[in-house]
This record gives structure tokens, C-alpha cells and sequence, in this order.
């Protein structure tokens, strides 16, 4: 694996994992309503619920990548696909972050084991991470050490995303619930999602 290769993945998940989605509601919503203290435990939850999801998907796409290499790569531009669609979803979002308040009191095991179910088993993730790996991964390269960079690297940025997002929540709450510094977010993060769709593509076609 190239190190140019594991930097476009590094900065794809950035990308990707700022947009507010339902574990981020999540997370600003027990933040909103119970401050700082949320942070850890709901960011163990999320990068616990991440790794279930990202492993059962990666086990997945190396059945795949061993059986076919035409269908891998079809899965690769289906995924080029899915990041362009992300991303014009995500600019025609607008300024809404629906996230509201909890205020029932609860242990930050329970935060913690939230965090997992809503991210886990969310139908989605594991979709997500079948369109989007593909994108990155050599199919002349060791399958299970890609697997284990890939990991490590979207869990620390799943994590420190998440704890981010509490920290802001809890602090600067009027930062999460001003529709114009949302739209704005929203917007930028769209155009980049649309333009590493397009690059995908672009480089796919090249080679």
C-alpha cells in the first residue's frame, strides 16, 4: 500500500465522517443535554460500533475481491457512484442539524453502549463501508494488512470526530444550532465528497 493511497483514505473518511449523521445526532443530542462528560464515553460507543461495522464489511469485500476481480471493480465504480450522491445530498442539506437535548440521566455505560447499537447496526454503515473501501484497496496487496491500516486509521478518526463533536456540542452549542454555519458546512463538505467521486472515476478511467 502506497502512502498516497492510505492519505487519500485518511482524508476521504475526514470528509465523510463530519457529515451529521444519525450517530452524530446522537452524540450532539447527549451533549446538548448532558454536557462534557458525554464525550468519552459516546466516542468508545461510536469507534466500538465503527469497527463492528467496518469488519463485517471488509470481511465481505475480500470474498469478493477473491472471487472476482470484474465484480470488484464494478464495486468500485458503483462506490465512486455512492460518494458523488453523498455529496449532493449532503450540499442540498440546507442549515438543519435535528438534534435535540436528552436530558434523561444515564451511565456512561449506557452512553457507551448506545453509541454502538446506532452505529452498528445501522443498515447503512455496513453498505457504506462496502461502496467505500473498495475505492482504496490493491487488489495485489496483502488483504489483511490493508484491512488492519484501514481500521486503525478510520477508528482514530471516528473517535476524535465524535469526542470533537461532544466538545462543541456541550461548549459552543451555539455553533451546532446556527443554520448558516451548518449550511456552510454542509455545502463545503458536499463539494468535496462530489469531487472525490469524480477524481475516482477520473483515475479508474486512467488506468
Amino acid at each position: 500500500m502506497s502512502f498516497e493511497n492510505w492519505a487519500a483514505f485518511a482524508a476521504a473518511s475526514a470528509i465523510l465522517l463530519v457529515i451529521p449523521g444519525p450517530t452524530i445526532l446522537l452524540v450532539v443530542s447527549y451533549a446538548l443535554g448532558q454536557g462534557w462528560r458525554t464525550a468519552l464515553p459516546m466516542a468508545v460507543g461510536v469507534a466500538l460500533g465503527d469497527f463492528t461495522a467496518m469488519t463485517l464489511s471488509m470481511l465481505g469485500i475480500g470474498a469478493l475481491l477473491a472471487a472476482s476481480a470484474t465484480v470488484f471493480t464494478v464495486l468500485k465504480v458503483i462506490g465512486a457512484g455512492y460518494l458523488v450522491y453523498l455529496g449532493i445530498k449532503l450540499f442540498r442539506a440546507g442549515g438543519a442539524l435535528k438534534a435535540e437535548p436528552r436530558t434523561d440521566a444515564v451511565s456512561a455505560a449506557r452512553m457507551m453502549a448506545h453509541a454502538w447499537l446506532v452505529t452498528a447496526l445501522n443498515p447503512k454503515s455496513i453498505t457504506f463501508f462496502v461502496a467505500f473501501l473498495p475505492q482504496f484497496l490493491d487488489r495485489h496487496a496483502d488483504f489483511w494488512t490493508q484491512m488492519l491500516v484501514f481500521e486503525t486509521t478510520f477508528l482514530a478518526l471516528a473517535f476524535s470526530n465524535a469526542f470533537g463533536y461532544a466538545l462543541i456540542a456541550s461548549r459552543a452549542r451555539a455553533i451546532v444550532r446556527n443554520p448558516k454555519a451548518i449550511r456552510i458546512f454542509n455545502r463545503t463538505g458536499g463539494t468535496l465528497l462530489v469531487g472525490a467521486g469524480i477524481a475516482t472515476v477520473a483515475i479508474r478511467s486512467g488506468n
